[in-house]
């Protein structure tokens, strides 16, 4: 295995934080300095001589017609409405939903809380533009077929004639709306109020808050940190 890759699969860093550690001569392989591409084994003995990044964590309240990142035109993006330096957006949510983000400069936790295979779970409170039919939650839940994919088993709680709630495990593009205009219905509302641990609660549109304490070591711990 690769140094940079052992570094990551040991959450020393990311792999390209490794490069930089490795080029700064910060790494030793049995003794003696690695260089970018050496290749490691369980037999061989890998000392990191640096002070661990303290990382940063927040829950964002994004508001409705901002775009996460990668602005065009006349739009903004979460970067330009917060004065937090050096943080990025885990995940997105499309311009028209608001709601829950994490903020961070822990890119060690990207793959982790996206990746559909590590089932994390992201909680949405969703209003449609007709009343749900009877059958709507049992569609939802079992799995809808969205242009050749189907759709993993969800949970869906409806709180009223044209609201629910859903719990996904995966984040396809435009998934609800995509789910809900199968069941011949529109989103005309969606908004995030959960990624795991970590809720939305009272949080200001626009606001951010830091994730620290508890919340903070219940929810790295879920993702293997």
């Amino acid at each position: 295995m690769r140094i940079n890759k052992y570094l990551a699969s040991k959450r020393y860093c990311t792999r390209r934080e490794a490069d930089e550690i490795i080029e700064k001569g910060k790494v030793l392989i049995n003794g003696k300095r690695a260089v970018l591409g050496d290749k490691v084994s369980e037999r061989d003995v890998v000392e990191v001589k640096f002070r661990q990044k303290k990382y940063r964590y927040f829950a964002y309240n994004k508001p409705r017609g901002i775009i996460t990142h990668s602005p065009q035109g006349d739009e903004e993006d979460i970067a330009m409405k917060i004065p937090l330096e050096g943080v990025f957006p885990v995940g997105r949510l499309d311009k028209d939903s608001y709601g829950l983000i994490i903020l961070t400069d822990d890119g060690r936790i990207t793959d982790k809380l996206l990746n559909p295979e590590y089932v994390h779970e992201k909680e949405y409170r969703v209003k449609t533009a007709v009343n749900l039919r009877p059958s709507f939650k049992e569609h939802m839940e079992k799995g809808i077929d969205i242009e050749n994919y189907k759709t993993r088993k969800c949970t869906v709680n409806i709180i009223g004639e044209r609201l629910f709630t859903i719990v996904l495990t995966e984040g396809k593009k435009h998934q609800i709306r995509r789910m809900c205009a199968a069941l011949h219905n529109d989103a005309v509302d969606l908004q995030r109020i959960r990624i795991m641990n970590i809720m939305l609660g009272n949080l200001p549109s626009g606001a951010y808050r830091p994730i620290q304490g508890s919340e903070l070591s219940t929810f790295l711990k879920a993702l293997g940190f």
